[in-house]
């Protein structure tokens, strides 16, 4: 039987409080640690006998994974596997009950990794989260219970088989919430053709709004919406499919949408014919492209929009409030309008759609 719980606040941990329990994860022992939403065993991670010591108290079969949990969003760098939906998620959502099911693109947990992933978590409890941050080696958690059993929130709870095998014990009263994490497969590894995004346990997050916060809504911006900003709708979706490994129009499946307007367009116009072939000459087919005005309503529901020339974003941010500007700029961050190749030669339509293309490419790193 261990020694007596240490009682703990929801509040960040002394060194005095730290130093046993890191000791004791430090020789392969098992510790009984709070979060948020249910009781947690934890284990270090970069050893297999303390993960195996884990797993064979809880009669768990040796083939589920454990969740990689961190004190420190910046921990994840280690996988080699951020990106910009992952980092939209990490803000919105961590610390808090969300798991992220992320590839190991660096093999950074061998122990823990399950065909090139891992699940990681930052748990909302500032007790745990400043003991897993002040530890120089990984750690493992897993409810506290038995394989099958029902999942502890509150130390009343706990099993005491469990109890009598851990080396230290930490209880901070009942769970906040008593609900399990929400657990999120996305990206993907080297041996995948497309990037996931699929819900694999539900929890307080449901899959719509997680996709909200990865995705972006773009919104590019010309005059008549025929020419310039059809060329960027296009360019943009076939880019972001292209990091996703998805066609272009299943690109919504990940959060994102993509759309044009113009300042003066009328509503159902068909894409220029020189536009068009440009966009075909690039393996798109546009020609279900309709015009539409960038109404307010439009502009309010776009994270970002990108504007073709000076003129395009005179025109959208004066249809805003002095102290509501919207999140607009031109598509060039070097301040250089596109010029409008409308009434121009083939030529002209291959310069702007050459200079659209370019300047897609610069910011999709920012994007997906």
């Amino acid at each position: 039987m261990p020694e007596s719980p240490l009682f703990v606040d929801d509040a960040p941990l002394t060194g005095d409080q730290i130093a046993p329990l890191r000791d004791a994860l430090a020789a392969g022992g098992l510790v009984l640690l709070p979060t948020e939403t249910v009781y947690g065993i934890a284990a270090r991670a970069d050893q297999a006998a303390p993960l195996k010591a884990l797993a064979d108290l809880k009669g768990r079969p040796a083939e589920s994974p454990f969740t990689w949990h961190i004190g420190s969003p910046s921990a994840i760098d280690a996988l080699g596997a951020t990106s910009p939906p992952i980092s939209r998620l990490i803000e919105r959502y961590w610390p808090g009950p969300l798991t992220l099911v992320l590839p190991d693109a660096t093999n950074h947990l061998p122990h823990l990794a399950r065909r090139g992933r891992v699940g990681i978590r930052l748990p909302a409890h500032q007790a745990t989260a400043s003991l897993l941050d002040s530890l120089p080696f990984p750690i493992a958690m897993t409810s506290a219970n038995l394989h099958g059993a029902a999942t502890p929130t509150d130390p009343e709870q706990l099993p005491q088989d469990l109890l009598s095998q851990l080396a230290h014990r930490v209880e901070s009263g009942p769970a906040r919430t008593g609900e399990a994490s929400t657990i999120l497969k996305l990206g993907r590894t080297g041996d995948e053709s497309s990037a996931s995004f699929e819900l694999l346990r539900e929890g307080l997050h449901d899959i719509e709004a997680l996709r909200r916060t990865a995705g972006l809504q773009l919104l590019f911006v010309c005059t008549g919406n025929t020419c310039r900003s059809p060329i960027a709708e296009w360019l943009a979706r076939r880019a972001i499919a292209g990091v996703l490994g998805c066609p272009d129009d299943a690109i919504s499946t990940h959060g994102f949408r993509v759309q044009s307007a113009g300042i003066f367009a009328s509503t159902g116009g068909p894409i220029s014919r020189h536009s068009r072939e440009q966009l075909e000459d690039r393996g798109i087919d546009a020609k279900k492209h309709r015009s539409q005005t960038a109404t307010k309503d439009l502009l309010t529901s776009a994270d970002h929009i990108y504007c073709l020339s000076h003129s395009h974003l005179a025109a959208v941010q004066d249809s805003f409030p002095p102290d509501r500007p919207p999140s607009a700029e031109l598509l060039d961050p070097s301040g250089v309008s596109i010029p409008d190749p409308i009434g121009g030669s083939r030529a002209d339509y291959a310069r702007c759609a050459q200079a659209i293309e370019a300047l897609i490419n610069a910011r999709l790193n920012d994007w997906a």
